[in-house]
């Protein structure tokens, strides 16, 4: 192991390094977030966010993956999209010791049923509007969360995450009104999207039936863009999409 002459490594306060990882997904039309109930103090009995402490030999997004399958048994989870939001370093925010947390938001399609775990008493899906108040600064995390998914999806391709493999324009358009809390105007939110290269590409003869009287509805499945030229900007609250 490389030593550093003159340093003395017990200069400093001790801290701990965290990750708290903040999971959407879209149930029976409406925002979910993955919370599991704290089994030991502090906040035992409280809903959180999953996630724990990063151990000496793992990264942050290595930590994140073993606590979410430790905590709600949601492992090796096909589509799921994990990036890093900021990192959350407030004295006191943990009571047990200086704690700095690096969250995680994280998007699912066709979310699992969870499976509590490690010091996890349980774990479930609950209502993104009914989900506070979190243990620790959990409310805080979360919110950062959604407002960064909301924003991105102005000007990224990542409301795919949120959808199966293939899906109609009518899922996908769920998904903005979900998230934004908005509804979008029908026929200009196709036309935008359509005309977006790379968002969206066609399933070659396939259709799904919507229920209603019109013809099935066609499939799509992500394309290869990661941007969207131009952005699908949000409309204001008060109105609907121009």
């Amino acid at each position: 192991m490389f030593v550093v002459r003159g340093y003395d490594k017990y200069a400093h306060e001790p801290f701990a390094v965290t990750v708290d990882l903040a999971v959407l997904t879209l149930r029976a039309g409406a925002l979910h977030v993955l919370l599991v109930e704290r089994g030991q103090e502090p906040y035992a009995g409280r809903w959180a966010l999953p996630g724990g402490f990063v151990r000496p030999d793992e990264s942050a997004e290595t930590a994140a993956r073993r606590e979410l399958a430790e905590e709600t048994g949601l492992k090796d989870v096909r589509g799921l999209h994990l990036e890093q939001l900021r990192t959350y370093s407030e004295p006191g925010r943990d009571p047990r010791m200086r704690v700095v947390s690096v969250a995680f938001a994280a998007l699912l399609p066709d979310a699992p049923e969870p499976t509590g775990g490690g010091d996890a008493a349980r774990a479930a899906w609950l209502p993104h509007d009914d989900a506070e108040p979190l243990a620790f600064d959990h409310d805080r995390i979360l919110a950062d969360a959604h407002d960064r998914v909301g924003a991105k999806l102005e000007y990224t391709c990542l409301a795919t995450a949120f959808c199966p493999p293939e899906f109609t324009l009518g899922e996908l358009q769920q998904v903005y009104e979900t998230v934004w809390g908005t509804e979008l105007d029908r026929p200009n939110f196709r036309r935008k999207v359509l005309a977006s290269p790379g968002f969206v590409e066609l399933v070659p003869g396939a259709v799904r039936l919507t229920g209603g009287r019109g013809k099935p509805a066609a499939l799509y499945r992500a394309g290869t863009a990661t941007a969207l030229h131009p952005p699908l900007l949000r409309p204001p609250r008060e109105g609907r999409s121009a």
